[in-house]
């Protein structure tokens, strides 16, 4: 079956894809005849709340969309934005004669084809149709070459489905009643933040130890070239034949842990200058050959570690990027767990290394890669340029981010079918003896490469900021073994060991494939989840845990260990693997993850027999989140600085106290929720708890007789009034007490009685204009102003609210007032040149808050970023993320303003045929009846809201695998 033989037999064949964007491309490539519509993504999913729960359904399955009574049937709803697309697919089903399903060719997109088929319910022949680059030939292909449903790859991704809808709204309302209201746990997004904040952990215990050496500059006495350095850089190696202590050598704690020699700071100088005149020579020179072989093709993994490497994308923003590329036909199919190239890939790659670098660099014979991910999840190809010839970066007409990604891809790609990188490595050793007899031998390390071949095209990056990459050479002198050499300089260096990095982006998702926990494909939404949930927040490209985070993981450990364990994580997902390949049966499985071993209808020895294996890490998730009178909630959100100060995470953030409440040694201060954990010392809580804190009495108000106040609020310091016994709170008569914010000048410790008498008079009448309206002084959301009427106009200083006069007043009003924008203000920071629009990036201060720009792109700073701490990367990085994003959409206000302008039309209608008895009963009878409705809704919506809340509030885990 051709793509073009629909016009001979006389058909009309539907295509679903995804997306509009996959639509546009591929409608293009098969012409007339077809018609090709997007899903926009799942048209049916499990329920978000309660409400959107058929009636029929009760208990338990109305709480959690899957009846674990009967099989753990889900119940699957048609998403409420998603019923005019469900439409519009079913129209057109009526006038076409032929169904693809033409979703990705993964687990998620196979669901995607079954969900659209059990709800369109065609009576016409459907096919599933497969591709893994939109192309040409490829379409054309995949049209031509169907194939039947994968039932197995269905029932592998509902399982998922069901499992993360299990452990997400069982454990997360746990959450939400120990710990705080709206957090989530989830299968994998659990253990992403654990490792996390275990890595916190480590920081935190970890104790720096010093220690010394010595860095020797040698000369050969010849005059050196770039081929032949005429000195030698070595480090002291052993003294006396023992082993000089480097950072390598002590634990985490600051001990030593091998027996070498420990120098400090007095013995290295002592040593330094007994060397000082001291003769050298050459002892050993040993050489061996190097040689580096290329990196495999992207998967999805890499292309995440290289793109934060190399180009300072998110997991998301790098996924969103490449999503583009893959629906405009730029690159092959970017969730793969594959590095395997396509015969046609191959050929094409080889061409372009023959083409752009010679026949020289060219390998005899193409080159293959075996996968290293376990259970890969589908034969994908590696994520290449698309086509049968790859098209070069600058051929490709793209720009900014997706210019920068198909740029890494094709290099990479290219690269990979190119020889091997070829070279030397040599170690030089020399030695002499002190003034006071000792031996010291140094060492050095070089590396020339002969010839580069694959580096040519492509160098991977590092994770270490300070690693040497693959194309750095380090060549040292050509010396021999006897050969003299003189000390021209010998110092003595100090050094401090350092504490475990904490993860990146890049990082962490290169700990989590290897541990095999979760899925790759899934990564990017898992960081994006514990960043959105603020269980991370990044500072720079670093992922730092919040003081939420480490109440969350401590109560998770201590109640749901095994949900949290890494192994048990792992043997999961082997489990859904094998259910995936049919090995294993789904439905025993699950019982036994809820119910636990032998739990329900089934036996341990049922759930042998269907595959499961012993079933050891398996248990009862049911049990264990009915009992939780063991969880102490205020214990789990504790933890001790020491001191007697202890840290806790209340509701409204994490504070430090000292002394039991109610008695006058208490102590309380709140800490900054940006600060990493590993930074709050004894030192700082005693800072913070020195701080001046709780209600500071300033005096009575002489007009009133009401008692004034200082307090430190949620949006910060402020002054009010006490109101007396027995004043009406609510109600008609209800009074509210005077309040004021204190001026950006003002503190609670040093304002005054008067200041706040003042600032609780505002708004100021400075006068009235010549036609006697009213202007007044105020301070507001963003600053000081003036009003009249509904004109405002800023004003420059918080005194001027108080100094103003009336003529200065109608002086600043005389003035055509400022359309849009305030004049610009300076830059808070500048942080260089935006890698992808090469235009000079600034920190500015905007009406929102601070935020990043380079003329073209705006990004908010995130509540984790600080103005002093955010370094280029980090700004590059959010102005990636932005533009990724893509322009804001329209907002419902704007629609709404729209329809509002339509409006008087309808009352003009209204008007003229209003004219007769008839018209006017049949309008009273309209709005009577629509009056009836709009309460109706109004009370439907009420009950849907309710149980929307009582179902999801905040969020759950679902992991979205």
């Amino acid at each position: 079956m051709s793509p073009t033989s629909e016009t001979a037999n006389g058909g009309r064949r539907l295509v679903i894809v995804e997306s509009p964007a996959k639509a546009k491309t591929i409608s293009g490539y098969l012409g007339p005849g077809y018609v090709v519509e997007a899903s926009v993504g799942h048209i049916r999913d499990l329920p978000s709340g309660a409400a959107e729960v058929p009636e029929k359904y009760t208990g338990e399955t109305r709480r959690l969309g899957v009846d674990v009574e009967h099989d753990f049937q889900p119940v699957y709803v048609v998403n409420a934005d998603k019923k005019s697309q469900v439409k519009k697919l079913k129209d057109l089903l009526r006038e076409s004669d032929e169904l693809f399903l033409a979703t990705d060719e993964d687990r998620e997109g196979e669901a995607i084809a079954w969900h659209l088929q059990e709800v369109l319910k065609p009576k016409i022949p459907v096919h599933r149709m497969v591709f893994h680059e939109i192309t040409k030939d490829a379409i054309r292909a995949a049209v031509a070459n169907p194939r039947e449903l994968n039932q197995k790859l269905v029932d592998a991704q509902e399982t998922r489905r069901i499992l993360d809808r299990l452990y997400g709204y069982e454990v997360s309302p746990v959450l939400w009643k120990k710990v705080m209201s709206g957090l989530s746990a989830g299968r994998v997004q659990s253990v992403a933040t654990r490792l996390v904040v275990e890595r916190e952990r480590e920081r935190i215990a970890f104790r720096s130890a010093e220690y010394w050496d010595l860095t020797g500059t040698f000369g050969t006495g010849r005059t050196g070239d770039a081929s032949d350095p005429s000195t030698v850089v070595a480090r002291l190696n052993t003294v006396d034949g023992k082993r000089v202590a480097q950072g390598r050598d002590f634990d985490a704690s600051g001990r030593l842990k091998s027996d070498v020699l420990h120098l400090d700071e007095q013995a290295a100088r002592t040593l330094a200058s007994a060397l000082a005149e001291a003769s050298f020579a050459v002892r050993s020179v040993e050489s061996k050959p190097y040689r580096r072989s290329p990196y495999a093709p992207f998967r999805t993994t890499t292309l995440q570690q290289e793109a934060s490497r190399k180009l300072g994308f998110g997991a998301k923003s790098t996924m969103q990027v490449a999503q583009k590329l893959y629906e405009n036909g730029f690159i092959t199919y970017m969730r793969t767990d594959s590095t395997t190239l396509s015969d046609t890939a191959i050929s094409a790659a080889r061409a372009q290394v023959t083409q752009l670098y010679g026949a020289d660099y060219l390998p005899e014979k193409p080159r293959t890669y075996a996968g290293k991910v376990k259970n890969a999840q589908e034969a994908h190809e590696a994520i290449r340029p698309s086509g049968d010839r790859f098209r070069t970066p600058a051929e490709t007409g793209l720009t900014g981010d997706q210019f920068r990604l198909y740029e890494l891809i094709w290099k990479r790609t290219v690269a990979s079918q190119m020889k091997d990188a070829t070279g030397n490595s040599v170690t030089v050793r020399l030695g002499g003896t002190a003034s006071d007899g000792r031996d010291a031998e140094f060492s050095a390390s070089g590396k020339t490469i002969t010839f580069h071949g694959f580096l040519k095209a492509y160098v991977e990056g590092a994770d270490d900021p300070n690693a040497e990459l693959d194309d750095r050479e380090r060549r040292l002198p050509q010396v021999a073994e006897g050969d003299p050499l003189s000390a021209e300089q010998v110092t003595a260096d100090g050094h401090a060991t350092k504490p475990p990095a904490r993860y990146t982006e890049a990082s962490l998702v290169k700990e989590l494939e290897e541990r095999e926990i979760g899925r790759p494909s899934t990564y990017a939404s898992i960081l994006g989840t514990i960043l959105d949930r603020g269980y991370v927040f990044k500072k720079g490209t670093a992922l730092v845990p919040s003081f939420l985070s480490f109440a969350v993981v401590n109560l998770l450990e201590r109640h749901f260990g095994r949900l949290v364990d890494y192994d048990f994580t792992a043997k999961m997902e082997d489990d859904l693997d094998r259910i995936a390949r049919g090995e294993a049966q789904a439905v025993p499985w699950l019982r036994r993850f809820y119910f636990g071993e032998g739990d329900g209808d089934a036996g341990s020895g049922a759930a042998a027999a269907a595959g499961n294996g012993d079933g050891d890490h398996l248990g009862g998730l049911k049990e264990l989140v009915t009992d939780l009178g063991a969880i102490d909630a205020r214990e789990i959100s504790s933890f001790p600085v020491g001191d007697g100060i202890v840290l806790r995470v209340g509701r409204y953030g994490p504070y430090v106290e000292r002394g039991e409440k109610g008695t006058e040694e208490y102590q309380h201060a709140d800490i900054p929720s940006d600060l990493a954990p590993d930074e709050l010392t004894v030192e700082f809580a005693e800072e913070q708890l020195a701080k001046p804190s709780g209600d500071f009495e300033l005096g009575t108000d002489p007009e009133t007789g009401r008692e004034i106040v200082a307090k430190n609020g949620r949006y910060g310091p402020y002054v009010t009034e006490i109101l007396p016994e027995g004043t009406p709170k609510t109600g008609k008569n209800a009074v509210k007490p005077r309040t004021a914010s204190l001026f950006k000048s003002m503190t609670l410790d040093t304002v005054t009685l008067q200041d706040a008498l003042k600032l609780m008079s505002l708004p100021r009448v400075v006068g009235a204009d010549p036609e006697g309206v009213e202007i007044t002084a105020q301070n507001g959301r963003y600053g000081p102003y003036l009003k009249r009427g509904t004109d405002s106009r800023s004003l420059q200083t918080e005194d001027q609210i108080f100094d103003i006069t009336l003529d200065e007043a109608l002086a600043i009003y005389a003035q055509p007032k400022q359309r849009g924008r305030a004049a610009a203000k300076p830059p808070l920071k500048e942080l260089g040149e935006d890698p992808v629009s090469g235009k000079p990036v600034v920190v500015k201060d905007g009406r929102f808050g601070a935020y990043v720009t380079d003329g073209e792109t705006n990004a908010t700073l995130r509540a984790s970023d600080s103005v002093e701490e955010l370094t280029p990367e980090r700004g590059y990085e959010l102005l990636a993320e932005k533009r990724a994003k893509g322009p804001a959409k329209k907002t419902a206000k704007k629609a709404a303003k729209k329809a509002a302008k339509k409006a008087p039309a309808k009352k003009t209608a209204a008007k003229k045929t209003a004219g007769t008895g008839t018209a006017k009963k049949t309008a009273a009878k309209k709005t009577t009846t629509a009056k009836k409705t709009a309460a109706t809704k109004t009370a439907t919506a009420k009950k849907a809201a309710a149980g929307a809340r009582s179902t999801s509030a905040g969020g759950t885990g679902d992991d979205g695998e």
